[in-house]
């Protein structure tokens, strides 16, 4: 029996064979008319309905592929990309090795352009003043490195305010207030005080600015007066002849630099053990352990007529002080920390005064020899002295002797002083 029309048998099951699902033939007409293009990446696909299992059909709609699309297009929208819902590809690690040697390239190119920098910046600072080459006759170097360290009461650059406060005076020029000789050697640092007023020969020697020779006339006077006399060269000169001892290295710092660099570090813990007071210097401590700014410093490292050894005990507080500075100052917060380092750094290059050829890297040296004065091997003294005449102290020729031999062969000091 016929289901189909009247006059619509025949046409229908054309249609049916043409258009229907169940066609032999191999593909829709719309395919045939359009020829599927597989998208480039995407893999061919067989599935469909129930003609989908055949061999080289392919629907279309299992990949999104619209007909008609842009060739190439598939996935989302026909524009490429994967289809919504596909599986992501595995993600590539980072490269940490490769991440941790540039930071480490990096840290190292700041790090040297740091120090570059700072060290120029310091190295601009100094002043080279000192000309060694005047000094005339010097003795034979020995073992180790020999700095002359001057503490002078110039007032220049400080105003009136500041020299009331400092109870500096307002005395022209400038003296030697403190005289010490630092080895550096092998056997550990040793710090010498030359009280200012030793008794010594002045000898002969070459005007500093006028380059004419003076020659000796056996005068003796004390020590401070050489450097009164004819400044730095001259005060090496009479160092040098009257110890046999060459002097390597100058090095000079005035009141204010002084006060500054101890305010910089936000200033020194001392043990004072025994309270004192002195008009003269502004001094006024109470006996045991406090921290003192840089009024009080300059105070307890010039007083001298509140002992009754004057400058013999002012020596020995002098050498107590620096020691502890310069071991409060060499610490990692004070090195490691620009906002600490470079005030301080900056505070002692103002106002100090070096030899020509003076370099940051001895400088460096003589302050860490400085920190080591008080521990391990280090020794502090005064110059071995024997007796006094017309007030000067004179010094015990024997010991002195002894001492610079010792200092020469970079041996162990065994001498003492007073």
């Amino acid at each position: 029996m016929n289901d189909w029309p009247d006059g619509w048998t025949g046409d229908r099951r054309e249609r049916s064979n043409r258009y229907g699902r169940g066609s032999a033939g191999a593909q829709p007409e719309g395919a045939r008319a359009m020829p599927h293009v597989q998208p480039r990446g995407v893999p061919q696909q067989s599935q469909g309905y129930d003609r989908g299992h055949e061999p080289g059909y392919d629907s279309g709609y299992n990949t999104g592929q619209v007909y008609g699309s842009p060739v190439g297009g598939g996935g989302r929208d026909g524009y490429g990309g994967p289809p919504p819902g596909a599986p992501r590809g595995p993600q590539q690690a980072p490269d940490w090795r490769r991440r941790i040697k540039v930071g480490a390239l990096t840290l190292v190119v700041v790090i040297l352009a740091v120090s570059i920098g700072t060290y120029f910046w310091a190295d601009g600072k100094l002043k080279r003043e000192v000309d060694l080459s005047k000094v005339i006759e010097r003795p034979e170097s020995g073992d180790g490195t020999n700095y002359l360290i001057v503490g002078s009461d110039s007032r220049e650059g400080m105003s009136a305010e500041e020299k009331k406060k400092l109870h500096t005076g307002s005395a022209e020029g400038k003296r030697t207030d403190s005289m010490m000789i630092l080895h550096d050697g092998s056997n550990g640092p040793t710090l010498i005080s030359l009280p200012r007023d030793s008794n010594v020969t002045i000898p002969s020697f070459v005007g500093s600015e006028s380059g004419k020779t003076f020659p000796s006339t056996g005068r003796q006077t004390k020590l401070n007066a050489a450097y009164a006399e004819d400044g730095p060269e001259l005060l090496v000169r009479t160092v040098e002849f009257n110890t046999g001892l060459r002097i390597d290295h100058y090095v000079e710092i005035g009141f204010a630099g002084f006060a500054n660099i101890v305010d910089a570090i936000g200033g020194v813990e001392l043990d004072i053990p025994k309270a004192f007071k002195d008009k003269k210097s502004g001094a006024d401590f109470q006996a045991g352990t406090q921290t003192l700014d840089g009024e009080q410093a300059l105070a307890f490292v010039r007083t001298r007529y509140a002992f009754a050894n004057s400058d013999l005990d002012r020596t020995k507080n002098q050498q107590k002080f620096l020691a502890a500075l310069a071991a409060q100052t060499a610490t990692p917060g004070t090195i490691l920390n620009p906002f600490a380092f470079y005030p301080t750094m900056g505070a002692g290059l103002d106002t100090l005064i070096v030899d020509k050829d003076m370099s940051l890297w001895s400088l460096g040296q003589m302050f860490f020899a400085m920190k080591g004065v008080t521990g391990g091997d280090g020794t502090s003294m005064n110059m071995p002295i024997s007796g006094s005449v017309g007030g000067n102290l004179l010094w015990d020729k024997a010991k002195v002797k002894e001492l610079v031999n010792q200092l020469n062969n970079d041996e162990k000091v065994t001498v003492s002083g007073n």
